[in-house]
Order: structure tokens, then C-alpha cells, then sequence
């Protein structure tokens, strides 16, 4: 597509493909919104249903009533649990108030979490790797026992680590993870304990994969990349990282008039992606914004084609 300003100057986009939403968040705002229509207003959600401002504030437009913890809700109203996943503490809390509650929890990282828990079942410690404090991860280590898991962040902490029982370990890993970062403490762990038990199929989910990838294919074409996400979306910090790497400034940007006319002074290529719990409103938006400045000529370039979809809870499939 073109958009034809003759007295602008002329810009490149390469937009990489897959981006956006992928079918945990989809599966997630779904909720939300099919929670809102059958029981009506308000329907509160325990912490941010994704991380994007955008989707937060729309569904708070729609009535939904965003709260960090249970104790913010009201009894006798409906409650959602975020797409992150959360500790088994946050469910069982919820039924001794009695309230009626809706898991949008991946099921990407509800699989994370029942491996965490053969794992322990079966007498193995567990090296989780992951980021402190995300929400994925307070979920994950909310599933087992205290003890039972350790928090493994970098290469130096996966060489560091001293186990009790060097044969009895496992690893697993949250799922919105840096793919090359992973890889190399994964090996720094295979390399010091031989017989560490690694997750059935891969953690890290298919679309941060194919998010990173489709960002590598154009990194190197490009003067500058932008990534739309928010600035707690784990998922879309990784892909400012992925293009840092390949040589290529990248900037985190929320809307468009997040923008700094200054980054783009000598900018002929401009690669743009989107985080995982970004809306491709927000893309549309961008691509429109530099258009008011330059003469765009934009390019999808797609790495691989998602069809994932996931199935929502039981009573709001045809609410």
C-alpha cells in the first residue's frame, strides 16, 4: 500500500507478520467481553487482563472494573483472573467468598503450570526460568509447594546454582521469554546437570517465537524499528531486545504520538511490529501517523501463519 504525498520525503514499512494479538489474549478480552454481556455490569478482573492500555481501557469503557487483588471485589459479582495465570491460593480464595469466577489464564502457560506440578509430583526440583516479579511467573511458583522451584534469570544464576540433588532437577520456562536468552541458560543447565529434565515440547509459546522471528527477518532491512506494546508486556520487551541484537535501534512505543520526530531523522526503512497483546488498531494507527509526515509505501513481510485458536470456558461460548 501507498500512501502518496509527493512533497513529503518517501519512508519504507516492513511490517512484520505474525504480530498482535495472539489466541491466549484473543481468548482472553473474549472473556471478558462474553463475561460483561451475560451478567451484565460490572464484572471485575484481577489485574490487567493483558498488558495493554488500549485493551484495558476499552473494556473498562465496556464495564469491566480492573483490581490487583480479591479483596477489592464485591461479593455476589463475577471475577475474571488474567491471561498471565495466577497462584493456586487466588481460586481457592475465590470459592471460600463464594464468588462465581472465570479463569482467562493461557492455556500455554495452565499446560506450564500442570508440568510444574508433575515435576514436583515426581520428586524433582524445579529451575523455572523466567522474570521476577511477572505475573506468569508469581502464578507458576503459586502452583507447587514452597521450595520446590527456584527463579532462574540469567546464564551467571543457571552457573551459580547449587543444587541438593543434581539427578532429581527439572526446568521449565515462562512463555513470553527471549528464544536466544533461553537457549543459552538451557544449555548452561544441560552442560552442569546431564540429567535435567526438560519440558514436554517447548515453554516458550508459538507466537513470542514467531514474533521474534518475523522481527529477525526484517531487522536488518531496517533503519529503525518500532514495537508497539506496553512497557510491563514482557513479550514485547523481548522483540525491542531481538532487534537491538541484530544491530537495529528499536523503540517501545505505546500509541503513535509516542513517537519522537527525532528518531526518525535519516530513516528511509522503518520496521514495525506489534506485542502479543497489542490490537492491530494500534498498527493501523501508527501507519497512519507517519503518513501525515511521509510518503509511506508499506510491505508485509510474513515468517510463518498462525491459526491458533483456543476455546473459552464452558457457558460463554454462545453467550
Amino acid at each position: 500500500m501507498i500512501h502518496c504525498e509527493s512533497n513529503h520525503p518517501s519512508l519504507n514499512i516492513l511490517i512484520a507478520a505474525p504480530r498482535g494479538f495472539c489466541a491466549g489474549v484473543d481468548r482472553a478480552i473474549t472473556i471478558v467481553e462474553r463475561a460483561i454481556e451475560k451478567y451484565g455490569t460490572p464484572v471485575y478482573v484481577r489485574h490487567e487482563i493483558v498488558h495493554n492500555k488500549y485493551v484495558v481501557d476499552n473494556l473498562k469503557a465496556k464495564g469491566a472494573i480492573f483490581v490487583e487483588e480479591l479483596d477489592k471485589v464485591p461479593d455476589g459479582v463475577p471475577v475474571v483472573f488474567s491471561a498471565h495465570g495466577v497462584p493456586k491460593s487466588v481460586p481457592a480464595t475465590a470459592e471460600a467468598r463464594g464468588l462465581s469466577y472465570l479463569d482467562a489464564t493461557c492455556p500455554l502457560v495452565s499446560k506450564v503450570h500442570r508440568q510444574a506440578e508433575r515435576q514436583v509430583e515426581g520428586g524433582r526440583h524445579i529451575l523455572f526460568i523466567g522474570h521476577k516479579g511477572h505475573p506468569e511467573v508469581i502464578g507458576t511458583f503459586g502452583q507447587v509447594p514452597d521450595g520446590t522451584m527456584t527463579l532462574i534469570e540469567t546464564v551467571d544464576d543457571a552457573r551459580a546454582f547449587m543444587p541438593k540433588d543434581a539427578e532429581n532437577l527439572a526446568f521449565l520456562t515462562q512463555t513470553t521469554l527471549s528464544v536466544d536468552d533461553t537457549a543459552a541458560i538451557v544449555a548452561t543447565l544441560q552442560h552442569r546437570f546431564p540429567a535435567i529434565v526438560a519440558p514436554k515440547g517447548e515453554d516458550i509459546c508459538y507466537a513470542t517465537s514467531n514474533r521474534q522471528a518475523a522481527v529477525k527477518a526484517i531487522a536488518l532491512a531496517c533503519d529503525l524499528m518500532l514495537v508497539i506494546g506496553a512497557p510491563n508486556s514482557s513479550n514485547s520487551l523481548r522483540l525491542v531486545e531481538v532487534a537491538e541484537r541484530e544491530g537495529t535501534p528499536a523503540h517501545l512505543i505505546q500509541r503513535a504520538t509516542d513517537i519522537d520526530p527525532a528518531w526518525m531523522t535519516g530513516v528511509r526503512t522503518l520496521g514495525i511490529t506489534a506485542g502479543a497483546s497489542a490490537p492491530e488498531t494500534l498498527v493501523r494507527e501508527v501507519v497512519d501517523h507517519l503518513g501525515e509526515r511521509f510518503a509511506v509505501t508499506e510491505k508485509q513481510v510474513e515468517t510463518a501463519r498462525e491459526n491458533i485458536a483456543f476455546k473459552l470456558p464452558r457457558g460463554l461460548e454462545a453467550a
